[in-house]
């Protein structure tokens, strides 16, 4: 292809095309787990270090800072060019962007447009889009009709809305999205939490994917799940929203929160540490019996003890201020896949 004949680097606000094959990120590792457009992958032209080198150096040489910096970019795309992107045909068309759209971004596009490829910039890179995910936040929740999905603690309410998802109902898991039950024993010991922004993301992206001519099914939440906070004009949707009630029998909460929760019962230690952190919502005796119950691997009687003197009355607290309309309620005997599925059924045809 000769230079008269490559395509032109195309500059667009939307980064949500089906025209892109590919969403790259240059900007450095810790920027991109603070946040990032979902989907996209991180391909740096300056890594964590590079980047506090090349900006050290700029306060006393900007010259001398540029020649750095260019230096590792070009051998930075070089690596991506025979790594990642090796493989990539003449149909390979990617949206690139950085900070604000700037040197970084570009220096990868005037590469890659080299080679022939299409090449797109996003405008005003990573902070345009962020302005835009604020604005989608403000403006989305009241587009669409929301469903609460509500029940005591172990009532398997997570998996009910998987249920409905595989039926095709749309289903925003809040829980999923922030890497946490909501709750004190709820963190995953396999993912940390993401960043706020990068929780507000992921929420933009869900709610983008969704009709406003369907019901959003919604688990019943506090507006903080773990360190992260529920982004207002959603938990003002969720507030006012009407829902279902899901009743089951202690037994098989019980039952259900031992294999949901077997990270903690496996961890007995660090379980007796998180329970320390309630110890003040509850007598001496109860607080020393749910320690000794732990040391005793006595799992389904300090469950019950758990349920019966924190989270049951928690949860009947927070209900006296519930203002939200009920339009049913759903009783379950057993919490087995099966009978989930067919509640999840059910409740779709409300």
């Amino acid at each position: 292809m000769t230079k008269s004949s490559l395509p032109p680097i195309k500059t667009s606000p939307d980064y949500l095309s089906p025209d892109y094959t590919d969403i790259i990120d240059v900007r450095s590792p810790s920027e991109f787990t603070e946040d990032h457009i979902p989907g996209a992958i991180n391909l740096p032209v300056l890594d964590d270090q590079q980047r506090i080198e090349v900006g050290t150096l700029y306060k006393e040489s900007p010259f001398e800072a540029k020649k750095l910096g260019a230096s590792y970019v070009s051998a930075n795309i070089a690596k991506v060019i025979g790594t990642h992107l090796q493989d990539k045909d003449a149909e390979f068309r990617p949206l690139i962007y950085c900070w604000r759209g700037g040197q970084r971004s570009r220096s990868m596009a005037i590469t890659l447009n080299q080679v022939g490829w299409h090449v797109t910039l996003l405008d005003g890179g990573y902070k345009n889009y962020r302005s835009q995910v604020r604005a989608n936040l403000s403006e989305q929740p009241q587009q669409f009709q929301i469903r609460i999905l509500n029940g005591l603690t172990g009532t398997a309410k997570t998996e009910i809305l998987s249920h409905l998802a595989a039926l095709g109902e749309q289903v925003l898991d809040l829980e999923g999205l922030a890497h946490h039950k909501g709750s004190l024993l709820g963190f995953n010991p396999d993912k940390a939490q993401p960043s706020q922004k990068l929780f507000e993301s992921r929420i933009t992206a869900t709610l983008k994917a969704f009709s406003t001519d369907k019901i959003i099914w919604v688990e019943s939440e506090s507006n903080k799940i773990g360190n992260l906070h529920v982004p207002e004009k959603v938990w003002a949707q969720m507030k006012s929203a009407p829902q279902i009630e899901v009743i089951a029998p202690v037994s098989a909460r019980i039952k259900h929160i031992i294999k949901d929760y077997r990270y903690l019962t496996e961890n007995p230690v660090l379980l007796g540490q998180k329970l320390a952190y309630i110890k003040h919502r509850v007598s001496r005796a109860i607080y020393e019996s749910w320690q000794q119950l732990i040391s005793d691997n006595q799992w389904e009687e300090l469950v019950e003890s758990l349920l019966l003197e924190h989270y049951d009355p928690s949860y009947q607290r927070s209900m006296a201020n519930n203002q939200r309309q009920t339009l049913g309620t759903e009783k379950i005997e057993s919490l087995d896949e099966a009978s989930l599925a067919r509640l999840a059924s059910r409740i779709s045809r409300l």
